[in-house]
């Protein structure tokens, strides 16, 4: 596959996104066609990269300016003692604004290194080399940074967007199954609130995606990038249709907070729940209809996808849930807001809820 460039303008940054195949050997070339120089660099790699992937990205960089740091991936360490360790190498090396940050690792590590590079001296240039499926369709794209709680995930961070994009499909080979479907979640996601022609692609090609076959990966990682990319130039702050994105996330993040972000549950797996959750609870309300959510469950029946709550829930975490659910931060008001599809490619996102009736909806699920 050939190299492929998306360019994303938001209100006061243009920055590339290069997709392909066994390009880091061009990231010298890249970095000098887009004119990002440095002084210093400090490279944050996930210790779950491998070293050779890694040292071919050292390769091409001048290596008296480089600083590297292993980070440890995990819901867990992203957190401010995490950003604290980030800063005090930047401090302590005395980087400047005219420095960069490289992060090379999924989005827990992109998320981490963008929110350090954002405090630091209000702002250091930030390239983002994600490595995952989920970070290379996703949280790569849009200047979301953050940080996770014990009230919850994410809820301290900024919008800061990177300088430059760089998924090359390489990486993807060294993922388990498991990593691929967390991706696949957000690509799904994406079709179901953008583009029906795009969702009757997956469902065609869903298992040649997961397989990573030519050049049906690289179809949905452009097709998935380049609807993200019209939202958030449409919607930097997410004001009001970025909102959109978030379909299926607020049931998402209070799962992974309820089990405590652990492995029994990946974010994008949670994602995939999370689908399924606002898509049922959408037809419950009479905004979708049963053809179009039986379109949505027969997806994720024929993939073999994670689409039943209470195989990872009983009612005894409903409580729990709904309090996370609560403390979201996409709340304004008392009542939580959701994002909800009236059909496949129409999303609506000027939703308010009682309580009461999200958990009289998840009490159902729960004990089916």
């Amino acid at each position: 596959m050939s190299l492929i460039k998306l360019q994303v303008k938001t209100g006061n940054k243009k920055y590339p996104i290069f997709i392909g195949s066994n390009i880091l050997s061009k990231l010298k070339v890249i970095l000098k066609d887009n004119s990002i120089n440095f002084n210093q660099c400090l490279v944050i790699a996930d210790k779950n990269v491998p070293k050779i992937l890694i040292g071919k990205i050292l390769n091409t960089l001048p290596r008296n300016k480089i600083s590297l740091h292993y980070f440890n991936s995990s819901e867990k360490n992203k957190n401010q003692k995490t950003i604290d360790s980030i800063l005090s190498i930047l401090l302590s090396k005395n980087f400047n604004r005219n420095d960069c940050v490289i992060s090379i690792g999924g989005g827990i590590t992109g998320d981490v290194s963008g929110f350090a590079a954002s405090m630091f001296k209000r702002g250091l240039k930030f390239i983002n080399i994600p490595t995952t499926l989920l970070s290379q369709v996703d949280s790569s794209i849009g200047g979301k940074t953050g940080i996770n709680t014990k009230y919850g995930k994410n809820l301290i961070g900024t919008f800061y967007q990177p300088s430059l994009v760089i998924s090359d499909i390489i990486f993807l080979k060294s993922l388990p199954i498991r990593e691929i479907i967390c991706g696949y979640g957000e690509i799904l996601k994406h079709s179901i609130i953008a583009d029906k022609k795009f969702f009757n692609f997956l469902d065609i090609n869903g298992s040649q995606i997961l397989k990573l076959k030519s050049p049906f990966i690289e179809k949905a990682i452009f097709k998935s990038c380049s609807i993200k990319k019209k939202v958030v130039e449409t919607d930097e702050k997410e004001i009001g249709l970025r909102k959109i994105l978030n379909f299926g996330h607020t049931f998402a993040h209070a799962y992974e907070a309820t089990l405590r972000y652990s492995k029994k549950l990946n974010h994008g797996e949670a994602v995939i729940l999370g689908i399924k959750t606002a898509a049922k609870f959408s037809l419950s309300n009479n905004i979708l209809s049963i053809k179009e959510f039986n379109l949505i469950e027969n997806h994720l029946n024929k993939l073999s996808l994670p689409r039943n709550i209470n195989k990872f829930f009983s009612i005894k975490n409903l409580n729990k849930i709904l309090s996370f659910m609560k403390k979201d931060k996409k709340n304004n008001a008392n009542k939580i807001n959701l994002v909800l599809l009236k059909k496949i490619g129409s999303p609506t996102y000027k939703l308010q809820f009682d309580e009461k009736k999200i958990h009289h909806f998840l009490r159902k699920e729960l004990i089916k």
